[in-house]
C-alpha cells in the first residue's frame, strides 16, 4: 500500500495528522475533519465547511488529497454538496445525521486496509434457528460463513443467511473478494431500503478464540443486521463478531429541553 509521507504545514487550529503515520493522509485528514467539526471548527455558522484551497492550507496539503478526504463524508451522509455554494453540514444536530450502510470490504478499504476473506462454509441449509425462518421467512435459506481479514490480520467472522434466490446468484460469483451490496444493487437489480442493526457485546468462544487468534474469554463486538429491499422484503440477515480494536462506535448526544 503506497503510503504519502510528505510533511504539511502546521495546521492553523491544530491536527492529529501527520506524515509520519502509516495511515494514508487522506484518511487522517478525514477522520481529522470530522472531529473538528463536530467540535465546532473549519464551518462557519451555516455549517459551510471550509473550501478546498483553504482545508489545503489549514492541512498543508494538496486540493486533490482534501477532495478524497471530503468525499467518503459527503458519501455517508455527513455533508450535502451544492455546486456553486459550497459543502455544508448537513445537520447541526448530531443525533440526526443518518448511518451510511456499507459491507465490510466497503468498510475496511475505506479505513486504509485491504479487505480479506476466507470462506467457512456455504450452501442451502434448513438447519438454523427460528429467528432465521422469522427473519428471512423462508424454510431453507443458503448461507455464507467467512473468517474477515484487515490485511493479513483476521478481524471478524461473518455469517449471513439469504433467501434461495439470492443465494444461489451469489453463489456463481468470487465470494472472497465480493462486494456484495454492489452485486445486489448492480446485478441483481436489488434495490436496498434500509438495514435494522443491532450491536451488543459478546465473549469469544473455542471455535471463535482460534479463528481471530485471541483467547477464549476475549470480549468481542456482536452485530446483527437485517437488510431490507424497498418492497419491505428482508434480503440478508448478517450475524458477526469483530476484534473491537478494529471497530468503533461513535455517537453524539443532546439533551432537548
Amino acid at each position: 500500500m503506497a503510503v504519502q509521507t510528505r510533511k504539511k504545514k502546521p495546521a492553523p487550529l491544530g491536527s492529529d495528522v501527520t506524515g509520519e503515520s502509516s495511515t494514508p493522509l487522506h484518511i487522517q485528514i478525514r477522520e481529522s475533519i470530522r472531529n473538528q467539526v463536530r467540535d465546532g471548527k473549519l464551518i462557519d455558522e451555516t455549517g459551510r465547511l471550509m473550501t478546498e484551497a483553504e482545508l489545503g492550507r489549514h492541512f498543508g496539503v494538496s486540493r486533490i488529497t482534501i477532495r478524497n478526504a471530503i468525499a467518503p463524508l459527503v458519501n455517508e451522509g455527513m455533508f450535502d454538496r451544492s455546486r456553486g455554494r459550497g459543502t455544508f453540514l448537513r445537520s447541526n444536530q448530531p443525533e440526526n445525521w443518518v448511518g451510511h450502510l456499507m459491507g465490510f470490504s466497503e468498510t475496511i478499504r475505506d479505513a486504509g486496509y485491504q479487505a480479506g476473506a476466507k470462506i467457512l462454509q456455504q450452501g442451502m441449509t434448513n438447519r438454523h434457528d427460528p429467528a432465521v425462518r422469522e427473519q428471512l421467512r423462508e424454510r431453507a435459506v443458503w448461507q455464507l460463513r467467512r473468517l474477515r481479514f484487515a490485511d493479513d490480520t483476521p478481524i471478524a467472522i461473518e455469517h449471513a443467511f439469504y433467501p434461495p434466490d439470492i443465494g444461489l446468484e451469489l453463489e456463481k460469483r468470487d465470494l472472497v473478494s465480493i462486494l456484495m451490496y454492489r452485486v445486489f444493487e448492480d446485478e441483481l437489480g436489488l434495490t436496498i431500503k434500509d438495514a435494522q442493526q443491532t450491536i451488543s457485546a459478546d465473549l469469544a468462544d473455542a471455535s471463535s478464540a482460534k479463528l481471530l487468534g485471541v483467547k477464549v474469554g476475549s470480549p468481542l463486538l456482536a452485530i446483527e443486521r437485517v437488510t431490507f429491499g424497498k418492497d419491505g422484503r428482508a434480503l440478508e440477515l448478517l450475524r458477526a463478531v469483530y476484534l473491537p480494536k478494529y471497530f468503533r462506535l461513535s455517537i453524539s448526544l443532546t439533551r432537548r429541553h
